[in-house]
């Protein structure tokens, strides 16, 4: 099974366009996860600022938004990148991901240098609310941590996205609409800056603590947009643990939104994320795509 790394490569086409290929074991169902394709794109303008614009000096996204117009597949993807505003601070691309010749999820993404910024800082002393609980990383993947208990993945046969890392609970359980996680990667790899995005799309469904684990499966839950800030640049080699917070604000008429906020085991905040997503029938996922609709959700 392909790591993070290598479920994410991207090969340059040329200077605008990059192919990729999802792999179905980062899919849940049929679908590839929201938080692997969200992934691919940040590798996508990775490579296109450390190559056609590398003169930009602009190596680290700073804000991430996809729109999700389209349900995704398996199998080849390929990137077309537009040059929108190349600035002295900050810069600007446009990317449209297709397959089979359908548009399937567009972004925009600013990129920046997090190590040369400058300018007017403050500390705001923002702190979670209510705390979360106190956790040593040391102990936490031998589950010996006092405060926090490994969760297994419900319906994995489903998700198997979600496979791909453990997940660590706390043990007074969560507050109500809103989920408490430590995670790291199940084969021992460490996170980049890509994978804030997958981070930032995993997750225990909050709607579940609702109808029930035992319905869990005859759900899926679409993701329409995303939107990343990303606050910090993770070290070159990774990080093996990130914390994040997930809270459900309205769950109304099968629609819903989710504020994440992650953080590092230093307690800085990583990146913030707001996503709006559909609650549809699992059957809806693994239906066969039908050319009429061209391919709707």
């Amino acid at each position: 099974m392909p790591s993070w790394a290598e479920a994410t490569a991207i090969t340059p086409v040329d200077s605008h366009t990059y192919s990729a290929f999802l792999h179905s074991d980062w899919c849940i169902g049929k679908v590839p996860h929201g938080g692997f394709v969200t992934g691919c794109f940040l590798r996508v303008v990775e490579t296109h600022f450390c190559s056609t614009l590398a003169a930009q000096t602009q190596p680290h996204t700073i804000t991430l938004h996809l729109e999700f117009l389209r349900r995704t597949e398996a199998g080849p993807a390929t990137f077309k990148v537009k040059d929108v505003k190349l600035g002295r601070q900050t810069s600007v691309v446009h990317v449209t991901m297709s397959q089979d010749g359908r548009d399937e999820v567009v972004g925009y993404i600013t990129n920046s240098n997090i190590h040369t910024e400058e300018g007017l800082s403050f500390d705001t002393r923002y702190t979670l609310h209510p705390p979360s609980a106190p956790v040593n990383v040391h102990k936490l993947r031998d589950g010996k941590d006092d405060n926090w208990v490994y969760g297994p993945v419900p319906h994995s046969e489903f998700r198997k996205a979600s496979t791909k890392v453990k997940w660590f609970f706390p043990k007074a359980g969560h507050a109500h609409s809103s989920v408490d996680e430590w995670l790291c990667f199940s084969d021992g790899g460490r996170f980049t800056n890509s994978s804030i995005g997958y981070v930032s799309d995993c997750f225990p469904q909050i709607i579940e603590s609702f109808v029930g684990k035992d319905q869990g499966g005859t759900h899926w839950y679409p993701t329409l947009l995303l939107n990343l800030d990303i606050k910090k640049a993770l070290p070159e080699e990774g990080v093996e643990w990130l914390f994040a917070r997930v809270r459900a604000k309205q769950i109304k008429n099968g629609r819903f939104d989710l504020e994440v906020i992650i953080m590092d085991d230093s307690g800085d905040v990583v990146a913030l994320s707001h996503h709006v997503c559909l609650v549809l029938s699992a059957s809806r996922n693994l239906a066969k795509r039908s050319t009429a609709s061209h391919g709707k959700l």
